[in-house]
């Protein structure tokens, strides 16, 4: 299991169009992927989950990987987080 923090860095913050993506980027790997925000863990992959952790730009989130792709996992989805992109 790898964990990291990292910082929203979209512009709107991770509002649902970006949530859209992240969750179709966390459903490309096979390891489980989960964002930790204070003591709120949601499954990256599912949007339902996804959708009631709407989060500023600025705000800290811990990325939680775990499972055979998990590094490639957490440093493509944190990247994204990060930059946006």
């Amino acid at each position: 299991m790898l964990k990291k923090t990292v910082t929203i860095g979209m512009a709107n913050g991770l509002d649902a169009n970006e949530i859209a993506v992240l969750v179709q980027k966390s459903c490309k790997y096979s390891a489980s992927v989960h964002l930790q925000i204070g003591t709120k863990k949601v499954n990256a992959k599912s949007i339902m989950g996804m959708l009631n952790i709407c989060e500023a730009k600025g705000t800290e989130i811990t990325l939680i990987c775990d499972g055979s792709d998990e590094e490639k996992a957490l440093n493509d989805i944190a990247a994204y987080i990060e930059s946006g992109k």
